[in-house]
């Protein structure tokens, strides 16, 4: 009788992830929505129209390093003055390419300068790009609209021919909104996964300024994108933007006054088991772990 050693077979240990991105801070006066936080995703859908991640492959006993970005500051006047994009998130440890999200643009403030463009408040690139803005029918009024980041997220709003009206930040999902005859642009949505074990979305954009004029006399608050994204500003009501949502990604509203920052990031990560250590306190659940803060985990 022969004898044969059977030997098992081991297969690597993998990583599910889900890194996001701060939104971007929104715009000020007639300006545009903040850009949602960048969105890289190993399930259901990733950022920028692009194919989901793969998974990182999880060397045992190595600590791989967390990193949550902050929501980015609001402009605080009409020459984007502290205006910020959002802060970077990533996952980084040996044996793997770190795996980072970049912030989402600052949205443009208030573009009532007749200087070719005025580049002071023009909105910021990111993950997703913060929105631009018109005051003035000429050209040299429109305020520069933030690019986004390949397989990330998307652009702002793109310039549009209505006064006193500002675009949307763009979404992980979409871009921004161009303004109407009748509201600032509806901020970008965001992309929606599975990965914490509820269906949620993520770097959703800022809406736009919204505000009156004779030829183009509606006002309707600009929406901001699922996944987080603040609501813009509405001038007949003196109703400010609000903030982006935290640990979403999402970019803020425009705002008449008072800055409205970006929300902040998160990191999820599911390996199929429990750590044998973390740091930063993240949320536990079955076993998929979420940082809301910035930490370390080690399988």
């Amino acid at each position: 009788v022969s004898a044969y050693l059977v030997r098992p077979v081991t297969r690597p240990l993998t990583a599910q992830y889900l890194v996001v991105a701060g939104g971007g801070g929104g715009g000020f006066d007639i300006g545009g929505g903040g850009g949602g936080g960048g969105v890289r995703c190993t399930k259901d859908a990733t950022g920028g129209g692009g194919s989901v991640e793969s998974p990182y492959i999880v060397t045992v006993g190595t600590t791989y390093t967390v990193t949550v970005g902050l929501g980015g500051a609001g402009s605080t006047s009409s020459t984007g003055t502290s205006q910020a994009n959002g802060g970077s998130s990533s996952i980084s440890g040996t044996g793997i390419t770190t795996i980072t999200s970049s912030g989402g643009g600052y949205g443009a403030s208030y573009a009532n300068i007749s200087s070719s463009p005025n580049q002071e408040s023009a909105a910021g690139n990111g993950g997703c790009g913060g929105g631009g803005a018109l005051e003035n029918a000429g050209a040299t009024y429109f305020t520069t609209t933030g690019t986004g980041t390949a397989n990330q997220g998307f652009a702002g709003g793109v310039k549009q021919s209505f006064l006193y009206k500002g675009c949307g930040g763009g979404g992980a999902g979409a871009v921004g909104g161009s303004a109407t005859s009748t509201s600032g642009g509806a901020g970008g949505i965001g992309i929606q996964t599975s990965i914490s074990g509820s269906n949620v979305y993520y770097g959703g954009g800022g809406g736009g300024y919204s505000q009156s004029s004779g030829a183009n006399p509606g006002d309707a608050v600009a929406s901001g994108g699922l996944g987080g994204g603040g609501n813009g500003a509405r001038h007949s009501t003196s109703t400010n933007g609000t903030a982006g949502t935290a640990n979403t990604g999402g970019g803020a509203g425009c705002t008449l006054n008072s800055a409205r920052a970006g929300g902040s990031g998160v990191v999820i990560i599911d390996a199929g088991q429990v750590a044998s250590s973390t740091t930063g306190s993240p949320t536990l659940s079955g076993t998929v772990y979420t940082f809301t803060g910035s930490g370390t985990i080690t399988f």
